[in-house]
């Protein structure tokens, strides 16, 4: 359930950081609205950054054999 929850906080912090990037884009905020916005995104993109830190971590943990880190090369094609 946790890693679920997580996975959740991600991709709402990185939809709502969209949101925001849209709204800025759009050039119609206030001074002091666009200020509130980009602080709130600032907050939204550590958040991600965190989390895909945290991810990375944990493959690393999971590629780990015998104590040494046996790096697997990343490929986005599925094994046949």
């Amino acid at each position: 359930m946790a890693r679920k929850k997580a996975a959740l906080d991600f991709e709402q912090s990185l939809a709502d950081l969209q949101t925001l990037v849209e709204r800025l884009e759009n050039g119609e905020l206030s001074l002091e609205d666009s200020l509130t916005a980009f602080e709130q995104g600032i907050g939204l993109t550590r958040d991600c950054q965190a989390a895909l830190a945290q991810a990375e971590q944990k493959v690393q943990i999971l590629l780990e054999r015998d104590g040494e880190l046996a790096e697997q090369p990343f490929s986005a094609e599925q094994p046949e």
